[in-house]
């Protein structure tokens, strides 16, 4: 069984790009009987989607900005 340690680096490698089987297997089955890695899990996640929907928005600013100009 994987450490929390390797687990967090798997959860945050699968951020980044996609894992292969085995890992999303091991992240799965861990983040099932462990609290804390479910959390780091969720909340990594959370803030992946927050500062794409911020990046997102700065984006269509500057274009809105730009096109006024």
């Amino acid at each position: 069984m994987p450490s929390c340690r390797e687990i967090t680096f798997l959860i945050s490698k699968g951020l980044d790009k996609e894992s292969n089987l085995v890992e999303r297997l091991a992240v799965g089955l861990h983040v099932l009987m462990c609290d804390r890695c479910r959390n780091y899990q969720t909340q990594s996640q959370f803030i992946q989607k927050a500062a794409h929907r911020y990046s997102e928005q700065l984006k269509d600013r500057l274009e809105k900005n730009n096109k006024l100009s």
